[in-house]
């Protein structure tokens, strides 16, 4: 008695114990990364026909995935962030080596990444939607500097973070203050600033100058002018345009203007800066220079780079000058500084 031969199973094989004569077995074995489902055996009966039924061999091994390496990487100078790159995983299947999609949840290589921890996880699926997957963890730190104070009577505007490697922090001061040191500092890869800090000190003037223009070179991006004409001191509007000037000291202040007067007529003409007095021919030379009569009240509104910028022939009030100024005058930084200070004289 005879059985007919076995088909060959997918993936896997059999052996007899005596072809398939009767009462032999056959024994089935699946290749590696596979499972045998079914019957292990069956036996050549009298009847011709083999016991149980046909197994098959079914991949469930999950594929074998491997992530790099967790790494940790510094954020670049003047950034809170850090590229990094990495290898893809190395994935093999345990079956027939066919890896049909390999998925990835996070930022690709080559992104940017902020400060802190980041989980970056690989998913890989075989062509029997067996799936496995791995991790890796990216860390960025950025180095940062200990916080700068402000130097007093002054402030600060940074780049970047304000305290970060990179990071420029440049030392302005109030008005009527210059800078005494370094403009700026840097926050370097040793955590450390680099230089000193300066200090803001009273803004001193040299009167004693040789010229009109050796004395306002001394403004030049330092100061606003506020130059007044005036005939006599007993002149009505001059007097009532120091007058209100002297009750908005600090809204000049905030806004970088000096004052200087020139008053009366030779000889007994006098020009001042706060309580300095000028020579003659300075006086002599501001008149010419800005086109101010001795013969009535005039001002003149003098911006940071010398220009003149606004004319008054009679007097306005504090807030008049400081909503031009507001409005047309001031630089992004000091825009900035004055919505932070707007209740400083109130």
């Amino acid at each position: 008695m005879r059985c007919h031969t076995l088909p060959f199973i997918t993936s896997g094989t059999y052996t007899c114990t005596n072809g398939v004569l009767l009462d032999s077995r056959c024994d089935y074995s699946c290749s590696s990364g596979y499972h045998l489902e079914g019957d292990r055996s069956r036996i050549c009966m009298e009847d011709g026909q083999w016991s149980g039924g046909e197994p098959v061999c079914v991949d469930i091994d999950p594929p074998k995935i491997r992530c790099p390496h967790s790494r940790e990487k510094m954020a670049e100078p003047e950034k809170l962030t850090a590229r990094v790159y990495w290898d893809p995983p190395l994935v093999k299947d345990s079956a027939d080596g066919t890896i049909t999609r390999v998925t990835l949840r996070g930022p690709e290589p080559g992104s940017h990444f902020p400060e802190g921890e980041h989980v970056i996880r690989y998913t890989a699926y075989d062509r029997a939607y067996n799936r496995a997957s791995c991790k890796f963890i990216v860390k960025v730190q950025v180095r940062r500097c200990p916080s700068l104070k402000p130097p007093q009577h002054g402030y600060l505007t940074c780049t970047s973070a304000g305290n970060n490697y990179g990071a420029t922090c440049e030392y302005h001061c109030d008005g009527g203050y210059e800078r005494q040191g370094t403009p700026s500092r840097v926050c370097q890869s040793s955590r450390q600033w680099s230089g000193s800090p300066p200090i803001c000190a009273p803004m001193k003037i040299n009167v004693n100058v040789n010229s009109a223009a050796g004395l306002l070179d001394q403004f030049y991006e330092k100061q606003r002018l506020l130059i007044i004409s005036a005939p006599d001191p007993s002149n009505r509007y001059y007097k009532m345009q120091i007058s209100m000037l002297q009750q908005s000291t600090c809204g000049l202040d905030l806004r970088h203007v000096t004052i200087i007067e020139l008053v009366g007529q030779p000889p007994q003409e006098v020009g001042r800066i706060r309580e300095q007095q000028l020579s003659a021919n300075i006086i002599e030379e501001l008149r010419q220079f800005q086109h101010l009569t001795r013969s009535y009240f005039n001002m003149v509104l003098i911006d940071k780079q010398g220009i003149d910028r606004e004319r008054y022939m009679e007097p306005v009030t504090p807030e008049e000058i400081f909503t031009f100024i507001d409005d047309y005058l001031l630089s992004n930084q000091e825009l900035t500084q004055r919505l932070e200070q707007r209740d400083v004289c109130e």
